[in-house]
């Protein structure tokens, strides 16, 4: 039997039963489920003991959390001051599961999100494993814009959610890169069926029941790409496996729970916090395969657009506010130390919501004080939780 190494994080309030998808994906391809320990993020509302009898049921350590079982994880922990870095009824929950893993013993994260399903033809996590693995040639991308589409390789002529609308129209270039075994830091797996675009997007496409009349299929996805040093893209946390050592710079900011109300980008801007990082580092982020079918339901537009209009000044600017942040062979730690340093240097006035930043970099140095305590208590990762 396996000691788990992989946390696989889930943030969910109804689908969980998706699990069970994956859970099969990894039978039919040999994978050993014992490897994984599954972390659902979920709310007081929801039955955390159903949730737990379907990962018994299907012989997949785990263990569900309310809002209430993880404000008493913290507090077990020492770090209750730290609760207000997971903020409430937000997808940006997932950065409890970052603390979790970091707490244990787990060397890999996997997040995934309770609307997708896997392909069958894929082997999920053994795909995602072996692109962390490195030891191959892919294709490096770069534009004049600085930013890499995801879908570059589509004819659809779509954007995903969060890349900048001034970055559009630009002019791609491709080479291929050697990718040592140290190299990939995280593996990006794309999507099948309802695109990730935001609301804007999603009206321009003719759609008002948030998410697309355009659908992706695998015919839109060729190969795998990474981005070139001193280029950005969009990470979606729908389908991303990761190593251990980039949690430091990959906190998913407190999105929805603030008094500026902005929302919907924290896997968008932690994204681009990792790509920086990962830059300094001489890192790369492996995009592409294994694909997962992503099945958002049915839901106002303009209730998406509602929640993501706060955020959309900010968000074509704040890839500028780190792009110059750290130094070469910086420490993941102190590359995001010096990218909250650069929000909190921002001229809050010159933006809508501008001190919303303000209010990021106070928390991205919380994130790391969190860390710090967490890992001097690191705990073999199936302790009693």
């Amino acid at each position: 039997m396996s000691e788990p190494d992989i946390c696989v994080v889930v943030p969910t309030i109804r689908e969980y039963e998706c699990l069970r998808a994956y859970f099969e994906n990894a039978r039919a391809h040999g994978f050993d489920l014992d490897r994984l320990f599954v972390v659902l993020v979920t709310e007081d509302f929801c039955d955390t003991e159903e949730m737990e009898a379907m990962l018994r049921q299907e012989g997949v350590a785990g263990a569900a959390f309310d809002g209430a079982r993880r404000e008493a994880w913290l507090r077990e922990r020492g770090v209750a001051e730290y609760a207000h870095l997971i903020p409430d009824a937000s997808h940006a929950q997932t950065s409890f599961g970052l603390l979790y893993l970091w707490a244990n013993d787990f060397e890999y994260g996997v997040f995934i999100d309770d609307d997708t399903l896997p392909h069958d033809e894929w082997d999920f996590f053994g795909r995602h494993l072996e692109n962390l693995a490195g030891g191959r040639e892919v294709e490096v991308v770069r534009s004049d814009e600085r930013w890499v589409n995801v879908l570059y390789q589509s004819d659809a002529d779509l954007y995903p959610r969060g890349y900048p609308y001034s970055a559009m129209n630009e002019r791609v270039e491709t080479d291929t890169v050697e990718l040592e075994s140290e190299d990939v830091v995280a593996s990006q797996g794309l999507w099948t069926n309802v695109p990730d675009l935001d609301a804007v997007r999603i009206l321009m496409d003719g759609d008002l029941q948030g998410q697309a009349q355009t659908r992706t299929e695998g015919a839109d996805f060729e190969r795998d790409f990474v981005a070139a040093e001193d280029q950005y893209l969009t990470v979606c946390s729908m389908n991303l496996a990761f190593k251990r050592e980039i949690v430091p710079a990959f906190y998913q900011l407190p999105m929805d729970d603030n008094e500026w109300a902005v929302g919907r980008f924290d896997d968008i801007w932690s994204g681009v916090f990792l790509k920086r990082a990962a830059d300094l580092l001489d890192r790369r982020i492996v995009s592409g395969f294994p694909l997962c079918e992503h099945n958002k339901a049915p839901r106002s537009t303009f209730d998406d657009l509602a929640n993501e209009v706060a955020g959309l000044e900010l968000n074509e600017h704040v890839w500028e506010f780190v792009s110059e942040a750290g130094d070469p062979g910086d420490s993941y730690a102190d590359a995001f130390a010096a990218m909250a340093d650069a929000f909190l240097e921002a001229d809050p006035d010159a933006y809508t919501n501008g001190a919303f930043l303000h209010h990021c970099g106070e928390y991205m140095h919380d994130w790391l004080e969190c860390l710090e305590t967490l890992g001097e208590r690191r705990v073999p990762a199936l302790a009693d939780d």
